[in-house]
């Protein structure tokens, strides 16, 4: 790549001036214009810190680098590998407190890593091949052999899963498929607060969702896995989760012989 094209397209696309950015860096807006023009050559401690400063993804950080004929800095392990043993045994930890209430761990391409016993009311009803790990929560969401038609607010919910998934241009144009035309949002269009208002075996669920990130991640893997959670919105929404785990825990504690 051509890095001081690819540079000036991230600090662009990030809204930061040269100025703000030189700051951010502790460098000279001169040296920025001199860097992003060509004329003079970042060392490899210089670009890690532009970088950081536009708060780049990790794998975008090695792109940089790459550009500038440096070798990348963040690794990318294989998440079933022994290097993030650790991780997993977390995650794990997580999706199990979390019940029981829903909960599951995609990557940067939404494939779903890990999920617990509670997503099952969720996922009721949807086509085998498009549940488990392995297969695409976007796609599951928004797939008419999938959750589409038990969401109660499907143009809602799946304008916010669309707008998820711009960086994903073959999935991006597959779920446009799968929805009615987008409407311009209104301007009191919140999309990063979107419910999910869904039909299930349990009466009708209003649900809000949380997604958290691994912040502090300095391998790429790592990075770009996002851990969703759907939490109640209201208290029948709370007893329908709860009595729909109870039972499934009373039928694996009758398979085990547990009780």
């Amino acid at each position: 790549m051509d890095f001081p094209r690819t540079l000036r397209e991230r600090r662009t696309r990030s809204r930061i001036s040269q100025l703000d950015l030189a700051t951010r860096a502790g460098t000279t807006q001169r040296h920025l214009s001199f860097i992003e023009s060509g004329r003079s050559a970042p060392g490899r401690g210089m670009v890690v810190r532009l970088a950081e400063s536009l708060d780049l993804p990790l794998r975008e950080r090695n792109e940089l680098l790459l550009a500038a004929g440096y070798a990348p800095a963040y690794p990318e392990s294989p998440l079933d590998g022994p290097d993030l043993a650790p991780v997993r045994a977390a995650i794990d930890h997580i999706l199990a407190g979390h019940l029981p209430y829903p909960a599951v761990v995609v990557d940067r391409q939404g494939d779903v890593v890990a999920a617990n016993d509670a997503l099952g009311l969720i996922t009721e009803g949807a086509a085998p091949e498009l549940v488990g790990p392995g297969t695409n929560a976007y796609r599951l969401a928004l797939h008419p052999d999938g959750m589409a038609p038990r969401i109660l607010n499907f143009p809602a919910w799946a304008r916010h899963i669309v707008e998820r998934t711009g960086h994903l241009r073959e999935l991006h144009a597959e779920l446009l498929g799968y929805v009615p035309a987008l409407d311009t949002p209104g301007a009191d269009h919140l999309g990063f607060a979107v419910p999910l208002h869904l039909r299930s075996s349990r009466g009708d669920l209003h649900l809000m969702t949380t997604v958290t990130t691994f912040a502090t991640a300095v391998d790429i893997t790592l990075a770009e896995l996002k851990l969703e959670a759907f939490l109640p919105a209201d208290e029948p929404t709370a007893e329908a989760l709860r009595a729909a785990y109870r039972v499934r825990d009373e039928e694996r504690d009758a398979v085990t012989g547990t009780r």
